[in-house]
């Protein structure tokens, strides 16, 4: 009947408000030129799970290969992770910051302190570069809104569920499928 066995895609969850907020923010950024976008710096923390094993949702075999180890996935309850902060922009990437704890605004504004800055610092030089940011509550908290204005350094407006438009997503797909 013409069906196969696929992998869905993935597609956010967006409510009407979050879709109306989306469509708003990319009119608003549709006529960005380049060097408009070179002075983003693109940001965002993710885990990393450096378990063993992960090959991924399906193995290509003969039959009889079940059992062979290169056509199994491994499986363990409590699979090691680790929280990593990364920043890139056009003019090269930032070195990852690995996360000992939960990421709260304090924690948030020690790895602006460390990282963020002394990576804009070797970007950007003197030049005005602006920050990109999700609203995760860490980073949407006044304690890191004032950071941002005291540091003088603009902020993009980002809209809410919106990790697709991050570019930064690309490059860690890169960076976990390699690991």
């Amino acid at each position: 009947m013409g069906f196969s066995c696929r992998i869905p895609c993935v597609k956010t969850l967006l409510n009407n408000r979050q879709r109306q907020k989306r469509l708003a923010w990319t009119k608003d950024k549709k006529d960005w030129t380049a060097a408009e976008w070179s002075k983003v710096m693109f940001s965002d923390d993710s885990k990393f799970c450096i378990s063993f094993g992960n090959q991924g949702p399906r193995v290509w075999r003969k039959r009889g290969e079940a059992q062979n180890p290169r056509c199994l996935r491994s499986s363990v309850k409590f699979p090691q992770s680790v929280m990593v902060w990364d920043a890139m922009s056009s003019a090269g990437v930032a070195p990852l910051c690995f996360l000992r704890s939960k990421v709260n605004a304090a924690v948030y504004q020690d790895v602006f302190e460390h990282f963020m800055l002394p990576a804009a610092d070797q970007l950007y030089g003197d030049s005005d570069f602006i920050f990109q940011q999700d609203l995760a509550p860490a980073h949407s908290a006044k304690a890191t809104s004032t950071w941002f204005k005291d540091h003088g350094i603009p902020v993009l407006n980002w809209p809410a569920n919106s990790p697709d438009l991050n570019p930064i997503e690309n490059l860690r797909c890169i960076v976990k499928r390699k690991m």
